[in-house]
């Protein structure tokens, strides 16, 4: 059963592999409430998950360690396990789905476990994890459903406490739910005041539909660039400590998410993948408006983004913030027309970053012909501006 006596043994346990991430300010991100940032992002592995998967490893009795362990993950899971084993000396086959990033693959193997590619998403590896568990005798270590797991996720909440003097509320990303049933049980075991809210993934949203309807409730399916939190079922744990303990879930969706990337890059130069960002995200699109003016820690969960996807969310946060944007320009095909639209672009601040030009269809007319251009600008009333420019000068915008 898990105790608030647990999860401070969890803590002395774990002060012999972690860090003790650091709680930074973020002034420059939002000045909606008074931003902290808990950068798990920074933790050993790339994210709080070594925490659970250690302190749980750390209980195994010798006959257990014998036996060996196995895992499942969508990535950071497997990374803390694998870790884990390794500084324990304990064999580790870990399954992970096979759309993981190839990062997050690759540095699981580094860490000496064998690797199990299973297709699908990470419930798929889970059962696949299961079927090996009971052909050969390995001690499971869930990434979620148990409660030694569960407290060692708890040790963030504790660090938080010691670190924030007058913290009003927690934000925290919400997949299967083992971080956040850990953190609202060690806050409101120390400090009842102190709210604690979850944030998921518009393309999984298994605890957030689970407590709106009181049971927990079984998706279909999940898609969302945020892997680490892409888990179609809360577990029994998890989903009684939620309903008892958080203070409220919303969700995010994959453009939110991309712009909090972004955010998170450009003015505190944090690296957080798409599950990590998910606080922020909520706070950024205004999905928790009881947090403003408020004292607020958002925990930066995991920084373990693989890079082809980053340069994708990057794309995707600029164009969704209003800093990247495409025009199409329909226009006469005669001299000094490129001129002219470029000119009132460049007066308005403007950078043009790629220009296209073909004639026109069949059903328009004979001279005319299209402009295509890509532009960086600050905001979308800039990209307003840049267009209400052009019509005035004519030109015609489709």
């Amino acid at each position: 059963m898990l105790t608030i006596d647990k999860i401070f043994e969890a803590q002395r346990v774990l002060s012999e592999a972690i860090y003790k991430t650091d709680v930074i300010r973020a002034d420059k991100v939002t000045d909606e409430c008074e931003l902290w940032l808990k950068t798990e992002n920074l933790q050993k592995t790339g994210s709080f998950k070594i925490r659970g998967a250690y302190y749980k490893i750390s209980q195994l009795s010798n006959e257990e360690r014998k036996k060996g362990v196995i895992a499942c993950s969508a990535g950071n899971h497997a990374q803390g396990v694998a870790y884990a084993a390794q500084k324990n000396g304990i064999p580790a086959l870990i399954c992970l789905p096979e759309g993981a990033p190839i990062s997050k693959v690759e540095a699981t193997r580094g860490y000496g476990a064998d690797i199990c590619l299973v297709p699908g998403v990470y419930d798929d590896a889970y059962n696949r994890a299961l079927e090996l568990q009971h052909q050969h005798g390995y001690v499971f270590i869930h990434p979620f459903d148990d409660e030694e797991v569960i407290a060692g996720q708890g040790t963030v909440g504790l660090e938080i406490l010691s670190q924030m003097d007058g913290v009003d509320a927690i934000v925290v990303p919400v997949g299967g739910g083992g971080l956040i049933s850990g953190i609202a049980f060690a806050v409101k075991s120390v400090n009842p005041k102190v709210k604690v809210y979850g944030v998921q993934a518009e393309g999984a949203p298994s605890m957030f539909n689970s407590i709106s309807h009181g049971k927990i409730e079984h998706l279909s399916s999940v898609s969302t660039i945020a892997d680490g939190i892409a888990v179609k079922q809360p577990g029994a744990h998890t989903f009684a400590y939620c309903k008892q303990y958080v203070d409220g879930i919303v969700t995010v969706n994959d453009n939110e998410i991309s712009t909090a990337i972004l955010a998170l890059i450009e003015r505190e130069k944090v690296v957080a993948e798409g599950a990590g960002a998910t606080p922020l995200a909520a706070i950024l699109a205004g999905k928790l408006p009881m947090l403003k003016g408020k004292k607020v820690c958002c925990l930066i969960s995991g920084g373990n983004i693989d890079v082809t996807i980053m340069n994708r969310v990057i794309t995707r946060g600029l164009i969704t913030s209003g800093r990247q944007c495409t025009l199409n320009i329909e226009l006469l095909d005669k001299p000094g027309q490129l001129v002219e639209v470029s000119s009132i672009i460049a007066n308005c601040g403007a950078n043009v970053t790629g220009v296209h030009h073909e004639h026109a269809s069949a059903d328009s007319a004979v001279i005319g012909c299209f402009l295509r251009i890509d532009m960086e600008t600050r905001n979308f009333e800039h990209i307003r501006e840049i267009r209400r420019k052009l019509e005035e000068a004519g030109f015609r915008i489709n």
